[in-house]
């Protein structure tokens, strides 16, 4: 789909894609932002000017965000398939005690996997940030702006996924599941500010010196 029309399919009153498909975009356009600054890096003076050990962490970090801008674009459409499973299992029927029971096990089941996807998106995001880190240390000074949009990105991939898992949590009946799931949502949210602070920095720091 062309981006235009994919913000016109966003713009309208479809439920889907919504908040969770743009979160998983959001953790594309980190990667692919940290790809555009290697790819600004490798090859140049200063990157021929690293010990082979920095290069090979630029070179190994360049493949990973590589790999991930498109592990991404694939949770967008697992998110709506997610959504589109829920909205299914409420229209199952519901005329006996035997199909309300039958209903009410897939609804439970639809909504795990809407947990789990937009959980997936937060995790993969977090991990996004030791490779903009990188980029930031190490990368083509000249989009060191770049590397910060990146990292821009990642948090709000991960602050959207997260919202998508806490209101698809609040409709799943087990307690034990719920409490654990939010306890790691809460550790993401965490490790993310940290992280977004610590990156955040640098990239201030190059900016106004």
């Amino acid at each position: 789909m062309e981006l235009k029309d994919f913000i016109e399919e966003l713009s309208s009153n479809s439920p889907a894609p919504g908040g969770g498909s743009i979160s998983a975009l959001c953790g594309s356009l980190a990667n692919g932002l940290g790809s555009m600054v290697f790819n600004l890096t490798i090859g140049k003076k200063m990157f021929n000017n690293y010990e082979k050990e920095i290069q090979d962490t630029i070179m190994e970090s360049l493949k990973k965000v590589s790999v991930q801008k498109d592990e991404f674009l694939k949770l967008m459409d697992k998110d709506t398939e997610a959504f589109m499973k829920v909205m299914a299992a409420f229209k199952l029927p519901k005329d006996t005690d035997e199909n309300k029971k039958i209903r009410n096990e897939k609804i439970q089941e639809a909504y795990k996997e809407a947990v789990l996807v937009p959980l997936e998106v937060a995790e993969k995001a977090l991990a996004t940030y030791e490779h903009i880190l990188i980029a930031c240390k190490y990368g083509n000074k000249n989009a060191i702006t770049d590397a910060g949009v990146a990292c821009l990105s990642a948090s709000t991939s991960v602050q959207g996924a997260i919202l998508n898992v806490k209101i698809n949590l609040s409709s799943i009946e087990n307690d034990d599941y719920r409490n654990k799931v939010k306890n790691r949502c809460d550790e993401i949210l965490k490790e993310s500010q940290a992280k977004r602070e610590e990156i955040m920095k640098i990239v201030n720091d190059i900016v106004e010196s």
